[in-house]
């Protein structure tokens, strides 16, 4: 599909918000794991910044993996949960917390909880940089929130569309069509 140009509308969230929830959700996550170690799931793509600045803001030991999982087509959800990569290693007894962009409608994070649930880690939680909870089909206990935001399409921070504005350094929405 060929880049078709968005116009921004306007800045949902900044450098500076993003940078001070980082470094509290860092700060939480280290205080709640104190003594154990962490084994990190980035959901990727649009993890991908996020765990990047998050991780430099955790003090415990840690390690990372990544999954693939695929669930929207342009600015649609379709309902449906695809993992396209799964775990290398074995979480069985880990402390595992799944590192999400946003929490949209839930319906992928519920998949990806039942599934690494089976599993038998020793806990699961989650932390998502952003919490649109009025879009919300299931209910998922999300344990970190950076920030909730309103019923927009957001871009940038590692968010996209259809593979594009993942490098803007700020979140934000784009004009309607």
């Amino acid at each position: 599909m060929a880049f078709v140009e968005k116009k921004v509308d306007h800045r949902l969230v900044g450098r500076e918000e993003i940078d001070a929830f980082v470094a509290r959700l860092g700060k939480q996550i280290s205080e709640d794991y104190k003594g154990k170690e962490l084994y990190l799931i980035c959901v990727l793509k649009g993890s991908f910044m996020f765990l990047a600045d998050l991780i430099r803001h955790i003090d415990v030991p840690c390690e990372i993996d990544f999954m693939s999982v695929s669930s929207y087509a342009g600015e649609k959800s379709t309902g449906i949960v695809k993992i396209n990569k799964d775990l290398d290693k074995n979480i069985s007894g880990r402390h595992v917390l799944i590192i999400e962009d946003i929490v949209d409608t839930g319906i992928t994070l519920n998949h990806l909880m039942n599934l690494l649930s089976t599993r038998n880690p020793a806990s699961l939680r989650i932390v998502t940089a952003f919490d649109k909870p009025s879009r919300r089909q299931i209910d998922i206990d999300v344990h970190y929130i950076g920030m909730e935001i309103p019923n927009e399409f957001i871009v940038g921070y590692g968010l996209d569309l259809d593979g594009y504005y993942r490098n803007l350094p700020d979140v934000e929405v784009l004009a309607a069509d």
